[in-house]
Parts: C-alpha cells; sequence; structure tokens
C-alpha cells in the first residue's frame, strides 16, 4: 500500500503514474508473487523538513524465476522524481535482468533508461531481435551510454525526453521490454547445473558493481543522509548480491 503523500505525488505526474501502472501490470502476471520484507528503516523513508522534503518508497517482491523485483519511487526537495525498477532473476533461470530509469527534474526528463541486460555469456541470443526490432526513431536526443554501462545489451535505450510524443513512445518501449521479459520467463525451467548458476550469480554481482559506480545516485542520497547510510541503501536496497 502506498502512503497518501505518494499517491497525490505520483498522481500529479502521469508519466510516473503510467509507468508505474505499467510496470506493477506486468508483474502482477508472474507466478507465485510475494512480497519481500525488508528493513524499513531503508525502505520507506518521508521527511519534511523545510529545503530537505523527501519521500522514498519501495516495493519488493519475488516470484517464479525472480529473486527479487524491486520498484522505487522518490521525490526530493519537491523538484527532483525518480522512478527506478530492476527485476533480479534468480540464478537458477535463464532469465535477463529487467532495469528501468526515469529521472524527472521540475518538468524535464532528463534521463530515461531501459534495458534486458544479459545475466549470462550468451543469454541474449534469445531476445536480441525481439528488441532490436522495436522502433526508436521517434527520440531527438539519445544518450549516449556512461563508461560504467558496459552491462547494458546493444539494445539499451537512453534518451532525454522532450514531449508528449517521446513520453508515450518511452512508455511504449518500456512496455515492450517487459513483455518480452515476462515471456521468457514463461517459458524457462529451473537448471542444475552449477556451472551456469554460478556464470549467472557472478554475472549479476558484476552488474550491481557496475550500477554502484554511477555517482550521481549517492551525490544526491547524500544531500539528505549521512555516508553509513547511503552505502546502506545502495548495498543492501539497490543492488544487493
Amino acid at each position: 500500500m502506498l502512503s497518501k503523500s505518494l499517491t497525490k505525488t505520483k498522481l500529479a505526474d502521469p508519466l510516473i503514474l503510467t509507468l508505474l501502472q505499467n510496470i506493477r501490470g506486468h508483474r502482477s502476471n508472474l507466478k507465485d508473487l510475494n512480497c519481500i520484507e525488508l528493513d524499513p528503516n531503508l525502505t520507506n523513508i518521508i521527511s519534511n523538513e523545510k529545503g530537505k522534503e523527501l519521500y522514498i518508497e519501495n516495493e519488493f517482491h519475488k516470484a517464479t524465476g525472480f529473486r527479487k523485483l524491486h520498484i522505487e519511487v522518490a521525490e526530493f526537495s519537491k523538484r527532483l522524481k525518480i522512478l527506478h525498477c530492476v527485476f533480479f532473476p534468480d540464478p537458477k533461470y535463464d532469465i535477463p535482468i529487467f532495469g528501468m530509469d526515469l529521472v524527472k527534474v521540475n518538468e524535464v526528463v532528463s534521463a530515461a533508461i531501459v534495458d534486458l541486460s544479459p545475466s549470462s555469456k550468451n543469454q541474449n541470443i534469445k531476445y536480441d531481435k525481439l528488441l532490436s526490432n522495436i522502433d526508436k526513431s521517434v527520440f531527438a536526443s539519445e544518450r549516449e551510454i556512461p563508461r560504467w554501462g558496459d552491462i547494458f545489451s546493444e539494445n539499451v535505450f537512453f534518451a532525454s525526453l522532450k514531449n508528449d510524443i517521446e513520453k508515450n513512445a518511452f512508455c511504449n518501449i518500456v512496455d515492450h521490454y517487459l513483455m518480452i521479459l515476462i515471456k521468457l520467463s514463461q517459458s524457462v525451467i529451473a537448471d542444475s547445473d552449477n556451472k551456469i548458476i554460478e556464470e549467472r550469480i557472478n554475472y549479476q554481482k558484476n552488474y550491481c558493481i557496475q550500477q554502484m559506480k554511477n555517482e550521481k545516485t549517492s551525490l544526491v542520497l547524500l544531500r539528505y543522509f549521512d555516508e553509513k547510510w547511503v552505502n546502506d541503501y545502495i548495498k543492501k536496497v539497490l543492488f544487493d548480491f
């Protein structure tokens, strides 16, 4: 259940609301979907201190084929809004990592990224063509992937969104990536080969390590929290493995 403060804010932001409903809708199609309980001190934070108003609210679930399904919605100082989502697969299953982030400063979407990142060496052969066939020609300001982004697939999409046409198109891309992910997850069975399971574990570890090199995440949080809390949040909530 989302708090009233979060509900009011997201209802005032139709793009975040649309993406959130889309992600939740696809998540609901997963088998044996259950909540995961984590430390509430790290998962649901609201502050009304003047000049440092913020909330961070997280949803954690697991399902067949997925060890953690994480959605985070955050707002800082009434101007920076973030929607963050990562679906981490269970390493026993041949499923990619779904990741999506949206960063909005006031009314400007400065960053919108989505990917099905490989969780083993040759996994993306299964879905590469499906992703590459999605039309992305409408976007005028695609962005360069950062140096630490070698964890992403060749079909990672990263752009600034300039108008409603691009915002709607990004929502459609996220929807397509999620449809591909859910379809893949429904057709795989658990592996017992320890070698491939270990490879997938290492890929997820590397995914988390590389994501933690994104200094923008910690720089935002350090304006509101001490260093220990920020490190705990990044390592235990955002990118745990």
